[in-house]
């Protein structure tokens, strides 16, 4: 045998199994197909959002939470409805989580030096039902450092083991085929790809320069979704989302293929809920892109105006920062928009200035270098929007700024194609909002929301802006963004136990074969159900990735 466990993918999930293997003294072999620069995957360009449960954060903020209130509101959202079958797993994996991140969690990850920003986001406000999809209270807590700063004791152990001689690393090494011998896996086979140099997430040649085979005691699959294959992405997409957008943005690196979600199947694992997936609805083109197509997400504040293609205002719930999916279903369902692929944002300076935040650990290098002065200076005692804002409305192509909204549709409509948008149309739903706002109470459900959003300390100090009018002078200029469908997140996978232990098609563990992160489905396949909370990303990676490291460990002894 050339290790005791082999793990394939380098990412996060990949990191914490070989963590959990190695410091229980087994030999691991970590496999991926890019360079060692790229050591901690997807994971190291996110914003390090993680969902916690009746954290300090929490109580000093006055948020009060619970296990049953976040058990209610992931039930609400995940409408698991295949319980007999390709949920069944998931929902044992979702009540799994949802305890540890009410329990053990937050210590957990403090005993790896992972702490936290002292605010707390409320992402996913959710449907507007209390029973339905949404958070109802702040839960999103922010990593110091972001998810490079998740990532990094992991790469650290990851570095560590290899000098003990209990890790060895093979880059540029892909997986072709899982070798399953009397219905055990006990190796991989593939290709070694040409050396490359690329930087950390620029995609990189697949040169083939030869052959490998690699034989263990168990192998592990942590290699992540389908999110930069937009081909699989349409091939996957619901009917309940509509028509799939001819044209998006990318979310993630070249390397998220997706390849080995078919290769596991081949060696006798079960894919379920393919069709579960998380693109977001506010990408904007990066003017400055590291990857083929690269996107940004734009996470707003709850005070954008959001309009479909054809100048029409969105309908409750589907008001920025609520609901990801059900905005996604509206804008590839209604009337007259299948043919469009995007939507607009229109706001004020003012607005752009206290509530535009960008997902990704480049987007914010203040908190990506757990810089505490320059986050307070910047974000919260600061003047004008925080750089990586800035440079979008300087250099981004999706942004445009006007002193009244005439001359903004003007230049709205030269972004596409035709001019889609009516001045007179936008102005009248804009004055009717913006009436609105004479009282501290509306009818307008967004008014609603801004004015309960403020009623929470942490978004009335450094997310959300004082109520105003749109179209005063006072606050504009007045902004136009174009918005994009940005790929992002696989919801489904391959089917496991609460042990990590990658299932076959008759609901019998695969021998020796794991699965654990996104290609897992963040755990049992799909722990999500149909939506996501937030800052549930990371931590399934987190979590099943310990789950199959113990599991495997434990085999193998």
């Amino acid at each position: 045998m050339d290790a005791d466990v082999i793990v394939v993918g380098a990412g996060l999930a990949g990191l914490v199994a070989a963590h959990e293997l190695t410091s229980r003294g087994r030999r691991v072999a970590l496999v991926d197909q890019e360079n060692a620069a790229n050591l901690g995957g997807q994971a190291f360009w996110s914003f390090g959002g993680l969902f916690l449960v009746g954290s300090p954060e929490q109580r000093r903020l006055g948020v009060k939470d619970s296990l049953d209130l976040a058990w209610n509101d992931w039930q609400g959202s995940a409408g698991f409805d295949r319980t007999e079958d390709e949920d069944s797993w998931a929902v044992r994996w979702a009540r799994a989580y949802v305890e540890w991140a009410a329990g053990e969690k937050r210590s957990w990850l403090a005993g790896h030096g992972i702490t936290f920003l002292p605010t707390v986001g409320w992402a996913e406000r959710g449907d507007l039902r209390a029973g339905g999809h949404g958070n109802s209270v702040p839960r999103f807590h922010i990593a110091w450092g972001t998810g490079t700063g998740v990532v990094e004791p992991f790469v650290r152990y990851a570095k560590q083991a290899a000098r003990d001689g209990l890790l060895t690393f093979h880059h540029r090494h892909r997986v072709d085929h899982l070798v399953v011998e009397g219905g055990t896996a006990r190796g991989v086979r593939g290709t070694v790809l040409a050396p490359d140099d690329s930087p950390r997430g620029v995609a990189s040649n697949r040169d083939a320069a030869g052959e490998f085979e690699l034989t263990a005691r168990a192998v592990i699959v942590t290699s992540g979704g389908i999110g930069a294959d937009h081909d699989i992405v349409r091939r996957h997409w619901p009917e309940r989302l509509g028509t799939p957008p001819a044209e998006m943005v990318t979310g993630v690196p070249a390397y998220v293929d997706g390849r080995m979600l078919d290769i596991s199947a081949e060696a006798g694992a079960r894919l379920v809920n393919r069709d579960r997936m998380w693109h977001y609805t506010e990408g904007i083109r990066n003017w400055d892109p590291i990857w083929p197509g690269h996107g940004i997400r734009i996470l707003p504040g709850p005070s954008s105006m959001w309009f479909d293609a054809l100048g029409r205002r969105l309908p409750e719930p589907y008001l920025p920062g609520y609901d990801t999916l059900g905005t996604l279903r509206h804008l590839r369902t209604a009337d007259g928009l299948a043919e469009h692929d995007h939507s607009w944002f229109v706001l004020t300076q003012r607005i752009v200035e206290k509530e535009f935040a960008l997902s990704g650990s480049e987007q914010n290098p203040d908190i990506t270098a757990r810089d505490r002065a320059g986050f307070l200076r910047e974000r919260v005692l600061g003047k004008g929007a925080p750089g990586p804002v800035d440079a979008f409305l300087r250099h981004g192509a999706d942004f445009v700024t006007a002193p009244n909204l005439e001359q903004l549709v003007e230049k709205m409509n030269r972004l596409t194609d035709e001019p889609l948008l009516d001045a007179t149309a936008l102005r009248r739903q804009i004055e009717a909002r913006d009436l609105q706002l004479a009282n501290p109470y509306a009818k307008d459900a967004q008014v609603q929301g801004i004015r309960n959003a403020r009623r929470y300390i942490g978004d009335r100090l450094g997310r959300v802006a004082t109520p105003h009018r749109l179209l005063d002078p006072a606050a504009g200029p007045l902004i136009g963004v174009k918005l994009h469908i940005l790929t992002r997140k696989t919801l489904g996978g391959i089917q496991t136990d609460l042990d990590s232990r990658a299932l076959g098609a008759d609901g019998t563990p695969v021998g020796g074969l794991y699965a654990a992160g996104e290609v897992a489905g963040f755990g049992g396949g799909g722990v999500h159900g149909y939506n996501a909370l937030e800052g549930t990303f990371l931590g399934g990676c987190l979590f099943s990735g310990r789950a199959a490291g113990r599991a495997a460990a434990r085999e193998t002894a």
